[in-house]
């Protein structure tokens, strides 16, 4: 896949590795506005829809979109200026801490910016920065903002799953990644493997195991990768799981029973198999013999 991608690009040289990891930062600065305000809005327009439904007034009718209103501190309602936006060094000048009122500012911004800013660098780095290294980037933002959100709320946005899964269609449309016969299937597959899961768990124990949006989002990894990575991708993403499902067991006490998202482990392994997918596979296949 990697050799498919070089045809659109040369490897990227330092400069442009650099460039990428500071657009990343800026990047991830926007999906940390995505991650927190995305269940915000999907919640508003529900409950819109149910006060709509039965006559009743509106509960939300504010603009709250992902752009208005301006980013302000949660609990003193401080907006945030320009110079408190700087991702990354404004948390750390701050030291943490609401510049107004002191509250603490979790450390997840700053840390969500970092990974943003070193994903980008290695995609860049890996796969050039032509059309095709641009759409990884594409991909990896996507995958990034799924993985926290999924891990807040427990949901997948369709507003995020079915973009990425169109977007690899398109980008296949001329075997960017894979033939488009491959990222067809794989859309296809992935969604109806997680289906097929679903509701054989369901069938068994009467509960559910996975929410509707795991299925889409593996489709749309299967778009972008093809089903011949799919083996990989639910390898990966159960091995990453069980890792981490046992540390948090372990580590954070947390109960057997408490539901631990999906999505974040199929977005880890997404992003590992565009990047190492290759001989992963071919490793696995010579295990199997």
């Amino acid at each position: 896949m990697q050799e498919a991608l070089m045809l659109f690009a040369p490897p990227a040289t330092t400069g442009a590795t650099v460039i990428a990891a500071i657009f990343g930062l800026l990047i991830g600065s926007f999906l940390n506005v995505v991650i927190y305000r995305m269940p915000k809005m999907m919640q508003r327009e529900s409950d819109n829809y149910v006060a709509s439904e039965s006559g009743q007034p509106l509960p939300h009718t504010d603009r709250f979109n992902l752009v208005v209103p301006r980013s302000a501190c949660p609990h003193c309602g401080h907006q945030i200026t320009a110079l408190e936006n700087i991702p990354v060094l404004s948390w750390l000048v701050l030291r943490g801490k609401c510049s107004h009122c002191k509250a603490p500012i979790p450390a997840r911004y700053p840390i969500i910016e970092a990974l943003t800013a070193l994903v980008s660098g290695l995609l860049v780095w890996t796969f050039g920065s032509g059309y095709a290294g641009m759409a990884t980037l594409l991909f990896a933002y996507l995958l990034i903002a799924m993985t926290f959100i999924d891990a807040d709320t427990q949901l997948l946005p369709d507003d995020l799953t079915y973009p990425l899964l169109w977007a690899g269609l398109l980008m296949n449309l001329n075997g960017t990644f894979v033939p488009l016969q491959d990222a067809v299937i794989g859309a296809a597959a992935g969604y109806l493997v997680l289906w097929s899961i679903y509701w054989l768990f369901k069938l068994l124990t009467g509960k559910e195991g996975m929410g509707y949006g795991d299925f889409k989002l593996l489709a749309a990894l299967g778009a972008w990768l093809g089903w011949l990575m799919l083996p990989t991708i639910i390898l990966l993403s159960s091995l990453v799981g069980a890792i981490v499902g046992i540390g948090l067991i372990v580590f954070a006490k947390r109960g057997r029973n408490n539901p631990i998202p999906f999505g974040p482990y199929l977005a880890a392994a997404g992003l590992i198999a565009l990047l190492y997918g290759g001989p992963i596979s071919a490793f696995t296949r010579g295990l199997l013999g």
